[in-house]
């Protein structure tokens, strides 16, 4: 493992002498690239360099205290310092087989969430609305941009479907663990009898697909456009701005309706199409994953799921890891921070268990 790192840290010294020079300062295109594997290796390289500086520690305090002419209080001193810097190692040594792990080559990208209303009919759709304004709220926050796509919008201000992107690098790292049924316990705002419904809404995460990934033979697409449709909006229903895009050889089938220009629509439907098309194409390249995606997505019934929200009780449970919080309300407003981090430390833990048995 440090013959690895060692080779990191020579690595990241020799970019931070090469960001000063003329030619590189010059070049934009060269300055950013160099910066970008700087960020890349800098989390490895600098906890690697404390794990060094804590194992020279040690070795100070042992000196030290093997020295016959050190008095009482030095080596009481360096005895504490010893003791502090072994837990210290250990703890450094595992923090950098974890960065160590593998990582997601989507990891970076941005992304598109495709939300849609699973068991529970207009009480899904207006959930579906909630997770929108959740993952938006927590977008915000971490500085990403989100931007609607596709809106199939209910007459009670819920979405039958809505897609939409999230821009921001590291968006996929983030979200990816969103994919999957979650289900909702609450009375809804339509039961005058007071009695707690269970509905679900699906949600699926793709990585944005980059245009050198994948090339579409326009002979493979048909292209309609139709009058937008919808709750409410003054424009809708009088162009014929919105885009349906088959892909033949798959049946692939993509809308877009939420701009007014034909042109933004078809531009949106075949980001969409591609980021699926990509997702298709990395599942038939790893069975594995397909299977795993397969179980997260499911069909929408009810007993497939990966989260609940319980309104009565505030309580928000991810089936996944275990994880129960009694903060609803807070969740719902965008603070997600505490959930994914959990499940990043979870999926890490896995990886970190298989790599042992590897």
């Amino acid at each position: 493992m440090f013959e690895k790192i060692e080779i990191f840290d020579k690595r990241y010294s020799e970019l931070n002498k090469k960001i000063y020079e003329p030619s590189v300062a010059a070049d934009v295109e060269e300055f950013q690239k160099i910066m970008k594997e700087i960020r890349e290796l800098e989390p490895v390289v600098l906890k690697y360099r404390e794990y060094k500086d804590a194992q020279q520690t040690i070795a100070d305090s042992l000196e030290i205290l093997e020295d016959s002419s050190a008095d009482s209080e030095l080596k009481d001193l360096a005895q504490m310092e010893l003791d502090e810097n072994k837990k210290k190692i250990e703890t450094l040594s595992d923090e950098l087989k974890i960065l160590l792990l593998p990582k997601d080559p989507n990891d970076e990208r941005n992304v598109i969430v495709e939300i849609r209303g699973g068991a529970g009919g207009e009480e899904s759709a207006l959930f579906s609305a909630v997770l929108y304004r959740m993952y938006s709220m927590y977008a915000e926050s971490k500085g990403f941009k989100t931007e609607i796509i596709n809106a199939n919008e209910t007459e009670l201000g819920g979405y039958k479907e809505i897609s939409f992107m999230i821009n921001g690098e590291g968006a996929y790292s983030r979200f990816k663990y969103e994919s999957g049924v979650h289900r909702v316990q609450r009375v809804p705002e339509t039961e005058s009898q007071g009695r707690i419904h269970t509905s679900t809404t699906t949600v699926a995460v793709l990585p944005e697909a980059e245009e050198v990934e994948l090339e579409i033979d326009p002979k493979d697409l048909k292209i309609d456009t139709f009058r937008s449709s919808g709750a409410g909006g003054q424009h809708i229903n009088k162009t014929s701005s919105a885009i349906r895009i088959t892909h033949l050889p798959t049946g692939m089938v993509v809308e877009c309706q939420d701009e007014r220009s034909q042109y933004k629509n078809k531009d949106k439907a075949l980001k969409i199409l591609k980021s699926r098309l990509l997702q298709q194409k990395q599942e038939a390249q790893d069975s594995a994953i397909s299977a795993e995606r397969k179980s997260q997505v499911g069909s929408g019934d009810r007993s497939e799921r990966i989260r609940t929200y319980n309104y009565p009780q505030g309580r928000l449970t991810d089936h996944r890891i275990g994880l129960t919080l009694y903060k609803l309300e807070d969740i719902l407003n965008g603070d997600l921070e505490e959930v994914i981090d959990a499940l990043i430390t979870a999926d890490r833990a896995e990886k970190l268990k298989q790599n042992m048995g590897n």
